[in-house]
């Protein structure tokens, strides 16, 4: 099949994975969510979308529903690690928004004013940044997580040495 030339999963895993689920109650999230982590660069392109519909014989507009409509699957490549930033209340009033605009240029890419855009991934894909309503400790704000561990009181210097730590 074409389409899979393109697509990061190989046919045989994507094989495996949808038999596992097929015909099991939640089969579609539950293929959608292996097959991203089986991509290296965590996410679904949309050859592979095409994919699971076809296999799974679910029409490819509910594939790419539920694809972007939960927060947790991606249609852009990933980066190795993710960096997410609280845009909470508390946390914009204590910096949340500098962090942003201090650690971007320094990652290697930039934001605009009326950006709409809330994940961005470094060129290397080395980082995926990505912001959050609010992440519920608004008490020892602004938070950030990193790689899925939660720091609080960030500013950009603590960020920045959180970040040369992961890089290492």
């Amino acid at each position: 099949m074409e389409a899979l030339t393109n697509s990061i999963v190989p046919e045989i895993i994507l094989d495996e994975i949808v038999e596992k689920y097929k015909g099991k109650p939640g089969m579609l999230l539950s293929t959608l969510e292996e097959v991203q982590e089986k991509n290296p660069l965590k996410y679904l392109p949309c050859e592979t979308l095409t994919v699971v519909s076809q296999k799974l014989n679910i029409p490819y507009t509910q594939v790419y529903s539920v694809a972007t409509f939960y927060s947790f699957f991606n249609l852009k490549p990933q980066g190795k690690h993710s960096i997410i930033v609280c845009r909470g209340t508390a946390c914009h009033t204590k910096g949340s928004k500098a962090l942003l605009d201090e650690v971007a240029p320094i990652l290697g890419f930039k934001r605009t004013e009326d950006e709409t855009e809330s994940s961005f991934t470094t060129p290397d894909n080395e980082f995926t940044i990505k912001t959050v309503a609010c992440f519920g400790q608004c008490a020892q704000s602004p938070v950030v997580a990193v790689d899925g561990v939660i720091f609080s009181n960030v500013n950009s210097q603590r960020l920045m040495k959180i970040l040369k730590k992961v890089k290492k």
